[in-house]
């Protein structure tokens, strides 16, 4: 008998036990529904906030939503839409900590990733005040574009990233343009030499190197390096015929050289062209 009564005592206790582990469970899962709605309801308010301009706002919403449930896949998104929203502040530094934040703490999500990097890359981008002072901006900002490109070339920032580096690397030879001609001034050559080298080898495709082809040109002339010269006005001739600078530099060898003018066909003469051509079709 007493053997009878400590058995049912055993399996009270168990029962007890396993319905008490049930109800926690249950509370367990209320209290993270409402942790759920709670996040949700947090970024909806974030959105809204962003619609209506009020990005400070807007960015500390996502961020409650993001500590709320941070296992949540909502979480990730509340990160970059957190720094999203402080970009568009102009917040550049709180946006740049949120991105990297992100990156360190969320992995597997390539479309957010790329988004991530492109982002960091305009923060800054937007951050570029003064190439001849500091440089920082511009070359974190060509290397996390560079970034963009290189990892994720399908992706809708890739492109977008090649056109930035372009017009980067227009500032990048405009700066060396500037100290170049500042050596010129100078009377420094070998220096200037060296800047407009640098503009010929490593920003062929910006908009500078007709000119800096052209100073060379001029700097080995007055040098008396003539076949010096003559072989980076072959080069100007070759490529850029059509420059102004082609034109400046064929005035170094032929001093009596004159521009040709366009003259255009007046009314008159228009006329009488558009006559040939009828005769064509009679």
């Amino acid at each position: 008998m007493k053997l009878i009564i400590k058995i049912s005592k055993v399996l009270f206790v168990l029962i007890l036990l396993q319905s008490c582990a049930t109800e926690k469970k249950e509370v367990s899962l209320i209290q993270e529904k409402d942790q759920e709605k709670e996040m949700i309801l947090s970024y909806k308010q974030g959105i809204d906030n962003l619609e209506k301009g009020d990005t400070f706002y807007a960015a500390k919403k996502f961020l409650e939503a993001e500590l709320m449930f941070p296992q949540s896949e909502w979480a990730s998104k509340s990160a970059l839409m957190a720094a999203y929203s402080y970009y568009l502040q102009d917040y550049y530094s709180e946006a740049l900590f949120n991105l990297e934040r992100f990156l360190n703490t969320y992995h597997g999500d390539k479309k957010k990733e790329s988004y991530a990097h492109y982002l960091m890359a305009m923060c800054y981008y937007e951050l570029i005040v003064d190439e001849k002072k500091d440089l920082s901006s511009l070359i974190n900002a060509k290397e996390k574009f560079n970034y963009v490109i290189n990892n994720f070339s399908k992706s809708d920032f890739a492109e977008d990233s090649k056109y930035k580096i372009d017009l980067i690397n227009d500032i990048l030879a405009s700066k060396e343009m500037y100290i170049g001609r500042h050596y010129i001034k100078k009377q420094k050559w070998i220096a200037a030499i060296n800047r407009f080298k640098v503009v010929t080898k490593d920003y062929e495709t910006t908009v500078y190197i007709e000119e800096a082809i052209h100073r060379l040109v001029e700097i080995y002339y007055y040098l008396g390096l003539i076949e010096e010269s003559q072989k980076y006005a072959s080069l100007l001739g070759y490529n850029y015929a059509s420059s102004q600078w082609y034109d400046a530099t064929y005035k170094i060898f032929n001093k009596n050289y004159e521009k040709r003018k366009i003259i255009k066909a007046t009314k008159k003469e228009k006329k009488g062209l558009f006559k040939k051509f009828k005769k064509l079709f009679q």
